[in-house]
Formats: C-alpha cells, sequence, structure tokens
C-alpha cells in the first residue's frame, strides 16, 4: 500500500497546529541507518488510509519528496472525540532485519464447529492480534484462525494452528501457547429452567 508524505522543518506545537488547520497531518519516521525525520500527510488520505486493517499490518511504500521508502506504521493518535488523526509514527523497514509487529486474527468456519452446530455454543475470540517476529518479505496481513474442529467447552491455543512460513509468535518468555479462542456455553441452559418452576 502507497501513501504520499512530504518533509517538513517547522516543528513544535504551534507548526503541527498550523498544519492541523491546514488539513495536514504531522507525523515522524524513524528506524533504519538515516536519522528520524518530519514529515506530513493528507489528512483525508491518511484518515481513509487508517481505515483499512491491511495499513496497520503491511509493509507500506511511502512516497517522500520523490523517493519511495518502505516503511510500517507504528502508532496514531487520534482527537479524544473527533475523527481526526493528530500524529503518526512510521519505522523505516529493511529487508535485512526481523520486524516485531502485530497481526490481526482472522476467525472462519465457527458456525461449522461442533461447539456451534451441536453445542449451541458462543465462541470468543479470547485474542484478536498475535505479536510476531518475521522478516519484512514474510509479513501476514493478517493469519487465518480455523474454528471448524472446536468441540463444546474446549479451547483452541496457539499451538493449535499453523503459523506463516518464517512467522515466529513474540512470547517474551510468557505463555508460548497462549488461548486463542474459546467455546462457551449459551447461558440459561436446561438446568436454568428446570430450576424457575421451584423458585415461583
Amino acid at each position: 500500500m502507497k501513501f504520499n508524505a512530504t518533509s517538513r522543518s517547522d516543528k513544535g506545537t504551534s507548526a503541527s497546529r498550523r498544519l492541523r488547520h491546514a488539513g495536514r497531518v504531522p507525523a515522524i519516521v524513524y528506524g533504519g541507518t538515516a536519522e528520524p525525520a518530519s514529515i506530513d500527510l493528507d489528512h483525508n488520505e491518511i484518515y481513509h488510509a487508517l481505515r483499512k486493517e491491511s495499513f496497520h499490518a503491511s509493509i507500506l511504500s511511502m512516497e517522500l519528496d520523490g523517493k519511495s521508502e518502505q516503511v510500517l506504521l507504528r502508532s496514531v493518535q487520534w482527537h479524544p472525540y473527533k475523527q481526526q488523526v493528530l500524529h503518526v509514527d512510521f519505522q523505516r523497514v529493511d529487508a535485512s532485519q526481523a520486524l516485531n509487529t502485530k497481526v490481526p486474527l482472522h476467525f472462519i468456519n465457527a458456525e461449522k464447529s461442533p461447539a456451534v452446530k451441536l453445542g449451541g455454543a458462543i465462541i470468543s475470540h479470547v485474542m484478536t492480534e498475535l505479536e510476531v517476529i518475521c522478516l519484512p518479505a514474510n509479513l501476514p496481513q493478517f493469519i487465518e484462525v480455523d474454528l471448524v474442529n472446536l468441540l463444546p467447552g474446549a479451547t483452541l491455543h496457539l499451538a493449535d494452528i499453523t503459523l506463516p512460513k518464517g512467522v515466529v509468535f513474540a512470547s517474551h518468555g510468557g505463555d508460548a501457547s497462549p488461548v486463542i479462542a474459546a467455546a462457551h456455553a449459551k447461558p440459561g441452559g436446561a438446568s436454568d429452567e428446570e430450576a424457575e418452576p421451584a423458585a415461583e
């Protein structure tokens, strides 16, 4: 995905305020061998780009002053109550250096699982994204989680799915196989219904 950026020399709160009044968004790009660079973006362009999931988990092509750079979105600051982007951080990408970033999980086939078809269970998504380590070329836009074999009352762990080639989970020394999804019985089952007449 591509987006356009312009170099800026003015810094500080007042300069950022002027940019926002002009429909621009102050931003910064850092990392790699170059110094951090102050840039600005068109608000409408970046606002609509940020609404796309893939923009948050893809290697992006930043067109800056006639040159193209590969970057990764790192953080976004939003206005507390307006639909306004206040600031964006990007990190330069080196094709030979591994990235540590978060990738969204896409859940499929929940309605085909025994948990839902036979048990009428409600499946909760314990995790909606996964922190991974991989080379830029191997970065997936999302990781698919197939729930087709999930049984009533069961849980699905990270070890139960296959990560894309070249992608590993960043566990930070914690649980190496955390729970990703769980099938819970619907509240108000038969036992609850049987108890109602006695209560009356």
